[in-house]
């Protein structure tokens, strides 16, 4: 089956992407052009640090649309998109987070709208749109975790779940229901073996109706298909790996989130694992890694059952 590199839903076996995905991402049915290869995109992210402030180790771009929706184009100023072109150190990171955020929406975690864009050389981009950045012109104000906690950004693993999670009681607006949303991450995080969920990729977003809200997710990859030891970033109830159901409803407790919430949170990750396996099968990663994914999730789902 072809899927969109979009939405990753079904799709007519010449198409690459459904019209209405496109509207979304890039506010025109067409994929813009980007004529640039992966070493091009390489030395303009080293050109750019420094002038940016989109922070982590992969190289990352500020792009955004031209005039007329058709080009793409690398910018410091008045970026709407991110673009993370193939990393040499770790292969098909852009496939593995395109990936990855298409399972978060599978399981009701917001994620922004992005995509898989092939660049000249034939090698996959993945892009994202800003979430702080609205239509209408502007930037949105963004704490994350580090920003909320104090601490520089070299300490962004310097914290536990149950320290988040007091974050976000101290400065969300409707703290009940965003620890709920930060539970839900926590939960996919373990489930997809993403080790890398650290105090700079949380925030709290202020909207544009002035409330603080978690962020959509971000940086979200499976870290043990290049790592494959990787353990959580962020230690749940003290534990980095072999979590077991109690250790998330007991999680869930200290969040001061209620058994049947959290059951409902454990129910639907553990009921999307067939679609899940799907959407991994048709990943356009190397065999190795969609067995790698799979296999994680199918190990961690027994997990997540109510015993």
């Amino acid at each position: 089956m072809n899927r969109c590199w979009s939405c990753a839903e079904p799709i007519a076996a010449n198409a690459r992407y459904h019209p209405r995905c496109l509207e979304q991402l890039f506010g025109a049915p067409t994929v813009p052009e980007l004529d640039l290869d992966t070493a091009q995109l390489h030395t303009l992210a080293l050109a750019m640090v420094g002038h940016i402030s989109i922070s982590g180790v992969q190289k990352k771009l500020s792009v955004r649309l031209d005039g007329h929706r058709r080009t793409l184009q690398i910018a410091v100023d008045g970026a709407r998109y991110i673009l993370k072109p193939q990393a040499g150190t770790f292969p098909q990171l852009p496939e593995n987070e395109w990936l990855t955020q298409r399972l978060a929406a599978l399981i009701g975690i917001d994620v922004p709208p992005c995509a898989l864009l092939a660049l000249r050389d034939g090698s996959l981009a993945y892009v994202v749109r800003r979430f702080d950045r609205p239509e209408a012109g502007g930037k949105l104000a963004m704490e994350d975790f580090c920003q909320l906690a104090e601490l520089g950004p070299g300490a962004k693993y310097d914290a536990s779940a149950e320290q988040c999670a007091k974050l976000v009681r101290r400065y969300a607006d409707e703290p009940l229901i965003e620890l709920l949303k930060l539970y839900r991450q926590f939960v996919f995080a373990w489930w997809v073996g993403n080790g890398d969920m650290h105090l700079k990729n949380l925030a709290l977003l202020r909207h544009q109706d002035g409330r603080y809200r978690l962020s959509p997710a971000y940086d979200q990859l499976n870290t043990r298909l290049v790592l494959p030891d990787d353990r959580l970033a962020l230690p749940v109830c003290g534990k980095r790996d072999n979590l077991k159901v109690e250790t998330l409803r007991e999680l869930a407790r200290r969040f001061g989130i209620g058994p049947r919430a959290a059951e409902r949170v454990l129910r639907e990750v553990r009921d999307a694992l067939p679609q899940a396996l799907e959407r991994v099968a048709e990943a356009p990663l190397s065999a190795a890694m969609r067995e790698t994914y799979a296999a994680t999730l199918r190990a961690r789902t027994p997990d997540l059952d109510e015993g």
